[in-house]
């Protein structure tokens, strides 16, 4: 190594003729021609001797770093070599742990990806399944998906939920709730630690208003009374629709639930829709036991059937679409009401009008109850079935007196 230090000059650094030029302190001046023979390249170099081996190490080309820039770089390798540490191998470690820290970050939304692709397949429906990625791709990536999951915090996630908390609740606590257990995924997966910002108990609680509290809007429903004269109206419009419909009161069936009924669900020897547990609110397989007139439905449907879905959309096998019972009420005068709601209806007919005094809308039956009643009272419900049948299909008389039905108990 040549003696001094600082010897080269603003001159030097123009050099075109190829080799090493000193600086002093370990630093050269590496000039080489070009792969063209015309230009020449300049870059700088660190050299040093350790356990008896000289090594070079190289800092970068001069039009990156200058004079003053390179000699820095060169102080900081003297340094090392005084500590008794290898430049080149400090280099290196510096790097694999920077390369180690890169592999360990992921962004939310990455994060959400990869928790919902582990994930889809244990729940119910498509139509689930669906609805996380377009709920976060709405609400929350724009605000922090692009940010490193580690990075995470309260005052993000309650920038992205307070503008939906009052003025769509709902949505708003399921999106919470889809944002701790992506965060949660990500801490067990090694991207993030700490304590989860999104957690409802002992954090978000203290900083939201209580979902529990917040006004729960009910779907609006046909008064159970006025049921009848509806369903006259409705046997005499045509239309797959309006039978859907139909089929759908007569089973008490929610509007999804019949509109993805398939032909494989129906027994019509033993007059039993099966509907398995996947496409089910509960999770669980319920059998729906079919009045005559919902059976006389499914057998006038097969007859022009074309596919898999009992009521399809003209000239195809795609099922109904929910927009079309939207539609058909609109169409007889009552878009005041939705096709869930006549569960409601049926439910408080079942409770004041009969003797039948159970839930029959496959609710879970929770606490000491669920866990005794094994069953489906299915032969009960069929009764119960044909007497909300029968109702369905006799308008009220104006003035008349109902007698309680004495069934079922």
């Amino acid at each position: 190594m040549a003696r001094g230090i600082s010897k080269l000059s603003g001159a030097d650094l123009r050099r075109s003729k190829p080799g090493t030029y000193g600086d002093g302190g370990g630093l050269w001046l590496q000039v080489s021609a070009a792969r063209d023979g015309k230009r020449r390249n300049r870059s700088w170099v660190f050299r040093y001797t350790t356990n008896c081996r000289t090594r070079e190490m190289g800092l970068g080309s001069l039009d990156t770093l200058s004079l003053a820039e390179a000699r820095e770089r060169a102080r900081k390798c003297r340094q090392l070599r005084l500590d008794g540490i290898d430049p080149i191998e400090y280099r290196n470690a510096e790097r694999a742990a920077k390369a180690a820290e890169s592999a360990k970050s992921i962004t939310f939304e990455a994060a959400a990806h990869a928790y919902i692709a582990s994930h889809r397949e244990t729940w119910r429906n498509e139509k689930h399944a669906q609805q996380w990625p377009s709920s976060l791709r709405k609400h929350i990536f724009p605000v922090f998906g692009s940010l490193p999951v580690s990075q995470i915090d309260t005052p993000l996630i309650l920038k992205a939920l307070q503008p939906l908390w009052s003025r769509v609740p709902e949505t708003a606590s399921r999106l919470r709730g889809r944002i701790e257990s992506i965060l949660d995924w990500a801490t067990v997966s090694g991207f993030r630690q700490g304590d989860n910002p999104a957690r409802w108990d002992g954090h978000l609680k203290h900083l939201l208003a209580a979902p529990s509290k917040r006004r729960v809007n009910h779907l609006a429903a046909m008064t159970w009374a006025d049921v009848p004269a509806f369903m006259q109206k409705l046997r005499a419009t045509d239309g797959v629709p309006a039978r859907a419909l139909e089929f759908s009161i007569l089973a008490a069936a929610r509007r999804n639930e019949a509109l993805g009924a398939v032909w494989s669900e129906i027994d019509f020897d033993s007059a039993v829709w099966t509907i398995p547990g996947e496409r089910m609110k509960s999770a669980r397989e319920h059998r729906v036991p079919l009045s005559r007139r919902a059976l006389q439905i499914l057998q006038e449907a097969r007859a022009t059937a074309h596919g898999d879905h009992v009521f399809t959309r003209a000239g195809g096998n795609r099922p109904l679409a929910n927009s079309s019972l939207v539609r058909l009420l609109q169409q007889l005068g009552h878009g005041d009401v939705t096709a869930h709601g006549f569960r409601a209806s049926f439910s408080t007919w079942v409770a004041e009008r009969s003797a039948f005094n159970w839930d029959a809308l496959a609710h879970a039956v929770k606490g000491v109850a669920g866990d005794y009643q094994r069953g489906d009272l299915l032969t009960k419900r069929r009764r119960l079935m044909e007497a909300w049948s029968a109702f369905c299909a006799k308008p009220m008389v104006v003035g008349a007196t109902v007698t309680p039905l004495r069934a079922g108990r």
